[in-house]
């Protein structure tokens, strides 16, 4: 495998007036094309903003990154842009999904904004409805889709434009139990089709489904450990956990 996400010596400084707060300090991680891996850490420990900088949401303040080999940390906000949308698929907790648009035209998004031809569009929109099992729910609008649902639309989203690295941002936040093993069984499959899956999650239950740990604490990475995934080393769902 490739190197995909390489940080060196990574920091970020927010500003609040005079006051200068470390929410990254020097950073040192290398994350590789087809990994499946989970940020944890407790509140304020740097996971969030860890997640931005590697999706080129946020910049860096000192320290060099490179995507895919491609140094991006000193790039344009423009650059960044194309960066974002050609090549990482994000997943949010609260979906982002516009509420009057039905599900393949929440899919398509991303496609209009890359200016590909509507025939195109609506070809790659099917497909990635029909990864995540929505092939019958295209025409329904969010408020009449359940929670898992609409997650599974905004993971159709993420993937339309086939990807180099899908980041989850707490993706079993807003779902009860049962749907969010179920969710972790579709990103089991998705990282089984090799695709590089980065979440941030304080469960650690979901966190188990990774092959992968990074913990971070006040800043700095406390421990990077590989593990035995909990749905097993191909990537199929084993079901909920045992309590």
């Amino acid at each position: 495998m490739s190197s995909l996400i390489d940080f060196k010596s990574i920091s970020k400084i927010y500003e609040i007036g005079k006051i200068k707060v470390p929410a990254l300090i020097e950073v040192d991680v290398n994350i590789e094309d087809g990994e499946y891996v989970a940020i944890m850490g407790p509140s304020g420990s740097g996971k969030s903003t860890m997640m931005n900088i590697v999706g080129c949401l946020d910049a860096p303040s000192d320290g060099v990154y490179k995507l895919s080999g491609e140094r991006v940390d000193g790039m344009t906000d423009n650059q960044l842009a194309d960066i974002r949308n050609r090549r990482i698929g994000f997943i949010f907790q609260t979906f982002n999904l516009l509420p009057r648009a039905d599900a393949f035209h929440n899919v398509e998004l991303p496609l209009i904004y890359a200016g590909l031809p509507r025939i195109k569009r609506r070809e790659m929109a099917k497909e990635a409805l029909e990864r995540v099992g929505l092939a019958d729910r295209i025409k329904h609008r969010p408020n009449e889709l359940s929670g898992g649902q609409r997650q599974r639309v905004a993971v159709a989203r993420a993937l339309v434009n086939n990807p180099n690295l899908l980041l989850a941002d707490e993706p079993t936040g807003n779902l009860d139990s049962k749907t969010s093993y179920e969710m972790m069984e579709l990103f089991g499959n998705l990282h089984s089709e090799g695709n590089t899956i980065v979440i941030v999650t304080h469960e650690e239950d979901i966190a188990a489904y990774s092959h992968r740990v990074i913990r971070l604490f006040d800043g700095k990475i406390s421990s990077d450990v590989r593990q035995e995934p909990r749905n097993g080393s191909n990537g199929k769902f084993a079901g909920k956990p045992e309590e």
